[in-house]
C-alpha cells in the first residue's frame, strides 16, 4: 500500500518533468547543412506535437513543413557537458503564434533564410528550440533561433531556465506557505468546531437514549409489581 502511494505520488511529478523538459528552451551547438521543405501528412498521434501553419495561413491536416538538417555536438547529462563526437539533428522551423508554448513565434521565413546562410559559410551555429526528436513518429524539435558562435566548444549557460527553476522553487515555498496559514487559520478551527457540535450531538443522543432506558425499565419495574 505503502509502494503505491509513492508510485501516485512520482507520476505527476514525472508528467511535469516530462512537460517542462518538452517546452522550455534548450540550446545545440550544431553545424547546419542544409534546409528543406517537406510534404507532411499528420498522423492523430504526432499531431499534438507540432505547432501550426504559418500565421495567416490556414490549417489542414496536410501541410508544407520546413527542416533544418544539422550535425549536432553531442553532450552528456542533457545538454551540460559535451563531447567530442557529432551526430546528425534535424529541426522543424514552425510558427507558434499565440498558442501553446508561448514563445511567439511569427518569423519562420525569416528563421529558415538564416539556416540557409548558416548552411553556406560550413560555420558552427547555437540553434535554441523546445521539444523532441522522435524518430520512429516523424518528431523534430522547433527551433527557435539560430546565431553562428566561433567555434563548437562556446560554453552555453541557459539563463532563461535558471530564472525559472529559482522562481518556480519560490512560487512552490510560498504556495505551500500560504496553505499551512490557511489551513491553521480557516480549516483546522472550523475541523476543531464541527469535532465539538459532533461530540455534543452524540452526547445529546447518549443522553436520550440513557433516559428512554430509564422510562423502559420503570414500566418494566411496574409490570413485575403487578
Amino acid at each position: 500500500m505503502r509502494a503505491l502511494g509513492i508510485t501516485l505520488r512520482l507520476i505527476p511529478i514525472l508528467f511535469l518533468g516530462l512537460l517542462l523538459h518538452y517546452v522550455l528552451p534548450q540550446h545545440d551547438v550544431v553545424k547546419v547543412t542544409s534546409t528543406e521543405v517537406i510534404r507532411t501528412d499528420f498522423s492523430s498521434f504526432n499531431r499534438i506535437f507540432y505547432a501550426q501553419a504559418d500565421s495567416g495561413a490556414t490549417e489542414l491536416t496536410t501541410r508544407d513543413l520546413r527542416l533544418i538538417n544539422t550535425e549536432k555536438k553531442k553532450t552528456f547529462l542533457l545538454g551540460f557537458m559535451p563531447r567530442d563526437t557529432t551526430g546528425v539533428m534535424v529541426y522543424r522551423n514552425e510558427d507558434t503564434g499565440w498558442i501553446w508554448p508561448p514563445y511567439f513565434k511569427f518569423d519562420s521565413s525569416d528563421l529558415q533564410a538564416e539556416a540557409a546562410s548558416a548552411a553556406r559559410t560550413d560555420g558552427w551555429a547555437v540553434i535554441t528550440h523546445y521539444g523532441w526528436r522522435i524518430r520512429w513518429a516523424s518528431i523534430y524539435p522547433n527551433a527557435i533561433a539560430v546565431r553562428p558562435v566561433d567555434s563548437p566548444d562556446v560554453r552555453i549557460i541557459p539563463w532563461f531556465n535558471i530564472f525559472f527553476f529559482a522562481f518556480l522553487i519560490v512560487a512552490i515555498v510560498m504556495i505551500r506557505k500560504m496553505w499551512f496559514q490557511f489551513r491553521e487559520r480557516a480549516l483546522d478551527p472550523a475541523f476543531d468546531s464541527a469535532g465539538d457540535s459532533l461530540d455534543e450531538v452524540k452526547a445529546g443522543v447518549a443522553e436520550k437514549r440513557s433516559g428512554l432506558r430509564k422510562w423502559l425499565n420503570s414500566w418494566r419495574k411496574k409490570e413485575n409489581r403487578k
